[in-house]
């Protein structure tokens, strides 16, 4: 018989989840009005100060690459240390592409878009997506990954470029340093919030489901 697949669940493989750690669900589906690539890292207990300043910075390349205003034509591979940077800051790097392309009931990873220096250039009407992380081998794993749509930004001259993300999910604030993180971006944070109350909260409310309303309104809190 066939060996068992490692993403099937098993008696000798599974364990049980705790508190006392942290979880990274990279999580997806196939909608006919689109693709979904999300991330989300969480800990429901008491993060080491490591874990509490290294998901920081993951977030805070994550929104300084997603808040990035830069001219039209830019290579996605000229703009994508942005993601790193924090993270340089302190001696702290990931070892995969920072995002890849996505299909409208496509594929998950399409080709040509994305940050690496062989992808094409960024353009209006392109999705992307934005994934820092940070790893730590036997020990945990942080992602953060939005879908994020290439859109004119409000410049004073000729149009240049920016993100808009389209992933509405909050982030654990578990896991935030706010001394780490700027104005604007905990400004960012805040727009984002409300842009996830504004749009999904309705729609839990049409569906009834009071209690995922009550977590995303705690979650979404400024």
């Amino acid at each position: 018989s066939d060996p068992p697949s490692p993403h099937s669940p098993s008696n000798g493989s599974s364990r049980q989840l705790s508190v006392d750690e942290m979880y990274l669900a990279d999580t997806g589906g196939q909608y006919l009005d689109g693709t979904t690539d999300i991330t989300r890292t969480v800990h429901w207990g008491v993060p080491t100060p490591l874990q509490k300043e290294a998901y920081t910075r993951v977030l805070m390349g994550n929104i300084d690459l997603a808040r990035l205003i830069f001219p039209p034509n830019t290579a996605g591979g000229m703009v994508e240390s942005f993601a790193r940077r924090a993270l340089w800051d302190v001696g702290l790097n990931y070892g995969h592409g920072t995002g890849h392309g996505i299909g409208n009931f496509l594929s998950v990873h399409e080709w040509p878009v994305g940050f690496q220096s062989s992808n094409v250039p960024l353009a209006a009407g392109m999705f992307t997506s934005i994934e820092p992380g940070y790893y730590q081998d036997g020990e945990f794993g942080i992602r953060i990954e939005d879908i994020a749509l290439v859109v004119e930004a409000q410049t004073e001259e000729e149009p240049f470029l920016t993100f808009e993300v389209v992933s509405l999910v909050p982030y654990d604030r578990n896991l935030i340093d706010l001394s780490l993180l700027s104005p604007q971006q905990i400004q960012y944070l805040n727009t984002y919030y409300e842009t996830i109350r504004a749009r999904v909260g309705p729609e839990l409310q049409r569906q009834q489901l009071a209690e995922a309303y009550s977590w995303l309104q705690r979650n979404t809190e400024p």
